[in-house]
């Protein structure tokens, strides 16, 4: 029996978004492939709109800055604004439904997709999908850590008409955080139990907790978030004062030359007046 094809699809704020984010996709994709039942054919991030009930949102002008910017060297996860741009919330069951619908009307050519629907529409669509004439069915399958299916048992988050959509009609990948058991949730959940073939958990043996949050609050703190995100967003941070980051003048990025008492290498200005006076 052929593997399925599979795209793997992840709902959230992005704000920022985080090398962990992208983490997510490679390890879901191997434990796939490793299983042998799928074939990933791509990966989507599809970020919320700004009416979402999450106190301080960024805009989606710049989280879609900083996606776009955080995906520009990755080959195979492409970026959905459909979400932003609607006119107010979308729920996830809706999107995963939305996305799936036009990649069904794209496979089996029920309409000419290309010139009905928005080239934005279609961005998100791999290539290679695009362009073959392969019309093997493709599944987009929600792909989320282990705190989002901890937040199914929460009275008011979630519609239960929307969990049975999202597990029994799409499927969820989760990645697994350092302390969480998400099996014993699913076993502990009527509807989950009922779509557990639907539910692939994937172990993440290096585990991470990089989290928006504490990059949000070390930003605010004027504190580095080098190699917690990708280069080119945190100079776009910067650049917009996003989070009221600010770059700062530090006396370790003055420029060097050589100290004449002792040829050592020293800042310039106050530091070397520092130097000298304590050498005294």
């Amino acid at each position: 029996m052929a593997p399925t094809r599979v795209i793997l699809m992840s709902c959230g704020s992005y704000d920022p978004p985080t090398n962990m984010h992208l983490r997510m996709f490679e390890i879901a994709r191997d434990h796939l492939h490793r299983m042998g039942t799928h074939v990933v054919v791509g990966g989507v991030i599809s970020p919320v709109h700004d009416s979402y009930s999450r106190k301080e949102l960024t805009s989606s002008k710049h989280r879609l800055a900083m996606l776009n910017l955080a995906l520009e060297n990755n080959n195979w996860i492409r970026l959905s604004s459909w979400e932003c741009r609607q006119n107010g919330w979308t729920q996830t069951r809706r999107s995963l439904q939305h996305h799936q619908n036009i990649l069904n009307s794209l496979l089996f050519e029920v309409n000419d997709v290309k010139n009905h629907f928005e080239t934005d529409d279609l961005d998100w669509i791999p290539e290679n999908v695009k362009n073959n004439s392969d019309s093997t069915p493709i599944e987009i399958k929600l792909l989320c850590g282990a705190d989002l299916l901890e937040t199914f048992a929460i009275p008011g988050v979630w519609a239960e008409e929307d969990i049975e959509a999202i597990v029994g009609q799409h499927g969820l990948v989760v990645i697994t955080r350092e302390g969480s058991t998400p099996n014993k949730f699913i076993y502990d959940s009527d509807v989950l139990s009922k779509h557990m073939s639907n539910i692939i958990i994937v172990t993440e043996w290096i585990p991470n907790e990089i989290s928006s949050t504490r990059i949000r609050r070390a930003l605010k703190r004027n504190e580095s978030v080098k190699y917690l995100l990708q280069d080119s967003v945190i100079d776009y941070i910067y650049q917009h004062g996003i989070y009221g980051a600010k770059r700062m003048s530090s006396i370790l990025e003055a420029p060097y030359q050589k100290s004449p008492l002792f040829g050592m290498s020293t800042n310039t200005g106050k530091v070397r007046g520092l130097f000298i006076q304590n050498c005294y």
